[in-house]
């Protein structure tokens, strides 16, 4: 059997299965040829992009299908723990005393020696995180009865004694030499782990879910519980630390047998609730721009663009052809040349080189995202487009969506290059000398200046360069010690190897990614014991396989996304100490890698099986599964998690490039632009606004002709791109260009780094010299000073030579 990182050898070669096209649920497939064709009309997604996706889909997710039959298990467990002690009455009939009793008993018989009893305790306390649910009738009341029994459980002290065992599993070199031996792991091998992380995300999930109707109490024990979780209270380290240890301790291949999947899951929940979601981010940043004394944002960009509109994507070749012969039959106006319609015809898309490079050329005749025509290009090619009617005009919005914004750097390069033009001087970073300069000069500095933006990161740039020059006067830092620095702290010692094992798995998890006996297999918590022997299990197995990869890739991409943003806000050279290890460990053609596939495909996947899910298979009965309702899958438009993961991956990207020039040069020599432009497919505002991003910065390096073909979405940009005023982004006038720069930017960059972390967190390496000396005689004479034994036998004699011997001339000391 092959295990490898893409769960090969599975019967029926199930992952060729599962990648084929699907007529009846109109999937695409995955022929690249076919992609760049006929997919212009892809429906507008109603897709509200959020921190997580609904609270059952969140719980369903945590259960790959083969985990099935452990519910039953959960509830025997439970059952035998509880019905010595109540003889005939039912968990939801008894009082709230009753029930705490319950749980302190439980959780008493937790801390026993014996392994399979504490994994029959353990079992009995997932059954009740699980809502006892034996004993519901509808999935509500299951999740009404899971939030009661978690804040429940957390109450009588039950986290602490899971992280504590927790640590004792991961601690087991026994199961880890165990795995490491065996030729094929599977859910056998992480029984164990997989109950404690079950109960761990199930209480880290459903506490962070802020209800208006629970109890004050529950309230306060929210609080408490996201300050502990944030705080270095489990083995002196945040449980994120925890965490990411596991992490890297199974990429190391000294543990394969975790379950990578739900560790993530916790990994991303738990930094979700101690460091907050994206409107918490929102809220940090307007507060930190008060307490700098800059003004106040411009607008709430989450809010702009869940406004904002889908464009159309951009059409393919042969749908302009045929758009342009059926104009040419309505329109009796005077005959193209010959010459001209040979240059229009000449990408043919079935010619036999790879359409992918340039599909999409001459895309300028589709003007239905355009603002404004371009007649001296139309003219030359075909007739002048027909006029749309009044009623498509309507729904275009007025003005633009991004107020614009210039940096303090721009306005002093205009002035540099006008005064360089006009004068003939320069006065290096003086922005307010005009002199000598024309009046429409004056005016283009004074609406520069009405829009300059100056970002938190600058200050904090400024003032680290502060404290780095006069490192005596600067006076003390002050460290806001929020779950942010701490995580960062508790990060720091092993962050670059964090990164590279989230990235190994992300690649592994992939669906680009080929099957390579090297790879981690990262199935082991997905795996039957016995593989499956007939078409329907594999079926079934085929879509939990690819399920469990997608739920990786969206924990992975929240995880980073998240930690990049906390990161940036608390500290901008925290945030490029992460990001730079990201660049280093080839995350940049990594995502490159993963958007070069069908990507309608992927967010229209359908793997999942509903009647599976839990809360649902746990309180209806399971109809028989067949080959039609498997291929069936749910009715919606799209996948909310390969949605979400998608986005989450274009924001990473956006976020490392961006000012990067020797970044954004990396997305041109990957040949990203086709790429993304194919991503354009998606109609989906929030996903096109970041890839039309990653083109922006990267159009003036890709040629003149790559500009005039792709006018669309050029237009689109401007559209919706936020506008640096004096920004030439279309044209390829870019004074930065210089390749010998590349390498200098990133070691300058580092250096930096390096400085700031050792500045602030090596306080075993600072400069003796620097450190602060006691002056003050009272504490000095005060302090305790601890003399060796011998000296105090001799007391006697070092007070008769260094004392009473000496003559001391007091009138002198006087003086």
């Amino acid at each position: 059997m092959d295990v490898g990182g893409n769960g090969g050898g599975l019967p029926v070669n199930n992952k060729q299965r599962a990648m084929l096209p699907n007529k009846s649920r109109g999937e695409f497939t995955r022929n690249p040829r076919k992609d760049s064709e006929g997919l212009s009309e892809s429906p507008d997604l109603e897709f509200e992009y959020s921190d997580t996706d609904k609270w059952a889909a969140e719980l369903s997710e945590l259960y790959s299908y083969t985990e099935g039959p452990e519910f039953a298990l959960n509830r025997k467990c439970f059952e035998e723990e509880f019905r010595p002690h109540v003889s005939d009455k039912k968990w939801i009939e008894l009082d709230a005393a009753q029930h705490r009793a319950h749980a302190m008993r439980l959780l008493d018989s937790l801390e026993v020696i014996a392994r399979e009893k504490r994994l029959k305790v353990a079992r009995a306390i997932l059954y009740m995180a699980q809502g006892t649910f034996a004993e519901c009738s509808s999935e509500a009341e299951v999740q009404h009865w899971m939030r009661y029994n978690i804040f429940l459980l957390l109450d009588v002290g039950t986290f602490s004694a899971l992280v504590e065992l927790l640590n004792m599993e991961i601690d087991n070199s026994a199961a880890c030499s165990s795995a490491v031996r065996k030729p094929a792991i599977s859910l056998a091998d992480s029984t164990d782990l997989r109950v404690l992380l079950n109960i761990m995300y199930l209480m880290v999930e459903t506490i962070q879910q802020d209800d208006p109707a629970d109890k004050p109490e529950w309230k306060i024990i929210r609080e408490t519980f996201r300050a502990e979780l944030g705080s270095p209270l489990f083995n002196n380290e945040p449980i994120s630390v925890m965490l990411f240890g596991m992490v890297t301790k199974f990429c190391s291949g000294h543990a394969p047998h975790f379950p990578m999947k739900k560790v993530l899951l916790l990994l991303w929940k738990s930094i979700l609730f101690t460091l907050g979601g994206f409107e918490q981010l929102q809220s940090i940043k307007v507060r930190k721009r008060g307490e700098l004394g800059l003004p106040p944002l411009p607008e709430d960009s989450i809010r702009v663009i869940r406004s904002m509109r889908a464009a159309s994507p951009p059409a393919s070749a042969s749908d302009l052809i045929e758009q342009q012969q059926k104009r040419a039959r309505r329109e009796h106006k005077a005959l193209i040349k010959q010459d001209n319609l040979d240059a229009f015809n000449e990408k043919d898309p079935y010619k036999a080189d790879d359409s992918r490079e340039d599909e999409d050329d001459n895309d300028d005749n589709d003007n239905s995202i355009e603002a404004e025509t371009f007649p001296l290009e139309r003219d030359e090619v075909m007739p002048p487009p027909i006029p749309h009617p009044p009623s498509e005009r309507v729904s275009f919005p007025k003005g633009l969506p991004w107020a614009p914004k210039v940096r303090e750097k721009d306005i002093e390069n205009f002035l540099e290059s006008s005064r360089s033009k006009f004068i003939g001087y320069t006065l290096g970073s003086d922005t307010d000398t005009v002199v000598g300069l024309p009046r429409p000069i004056h005016e283009s500095i004074k609406t520069l200046k009405q829009h300059k933006y100056v970002s938190i990161a600058e200050i904090q740039v400024s003032k680290e360069e502060e404290f780095q020059k006069t490192p005596l006067s600067g006076g003390e830092e002050e460290v806001e010690m929020c779950s942010t620095e701490l995580l960062y702290q508790g990060i720091l010692p092993s962050l670059p190897q964090y990164m590279i094992a989230l990235l190994k798995i992300l690649l592994a998890a992939a669906p680009t990614s080929k099957a390579k006996t090297d790879s981690i297999n990262i199935l082991a918590d997905v795996l039957p014991e016995e593989m499956p022997t007939t078409v329907l299990q594999s079926m079934k197995l085929g879509v939990d396989v690819n399920r469990h990869k997608e739920i990786i890739v969206k924990a992975i991409s929240a995880i980073l996304l998240l930690l990049l943003k906390h990161f940036k806000l608390n500290h901008i050279y925290q945030f490029e100490y992460m990001a730079q290890h990201l660049v280093f460990a080839n995350c940049i053609p990594l995502i490159l890698k993963f958007f070069n596939q069908n990507i309608m495909s992927y967010i229209t996947a359908k793997n999942s099986i509903s009647v599976l899910d839990f809360p649902y298979c746990v309180v209806h009965e399971l109809p028989e599964l067949t080959a039609e309702s498997l291929e069936a899958g749910d009715n919606n438009q799209f996948c909310w998690r390969n949605l979400f993961s998608c986005i989450n991956l274009l924001r990473i990207l956006n976020k490392l490039t961006k000012w990067k020039h020797s970044r954004t040069m990396m997305l041109v020599v990957f040949k990203s632009a086709p790429i993304l432009k194919r991503a354009l497919k998606v109609k989906q505002a929030m996903m096109q606004l970041y890839v039309l991003k990653l083109l922006k910065v990267q159009t003036k390096y890709l040629g003149r002709q790559w500009r005039k073909s792709n006018m669309k979405t050029m237009s689109a940009i401007y559209q919706k791109v936020r506008h640096r005023l004096n920004d030439d982004w279309a044209y390829g006038n870019d004074l930065d260009a210089r390749p010998w720069d590349f390498q200098a930017e990133e070691c300058a960059l580092r250096a930096n780094i390096e400085r700031f972390n050792s500045r602030r967190y090596d306080k075993s390496h600072s400069n003796p010299d620097f450190l602060p000396v006691d002056n003050c005689l009272q504490s000095v004479l005060g302090q305790r000073v601890d003399l060796p034994e011998d000296f105090q036998m001799n007391y006697d004699l070092w007070l008769e030579r260094e004392v009473f011997s000496k003559p001391i001339s007091w009138e002198e000391l006087l003086q």
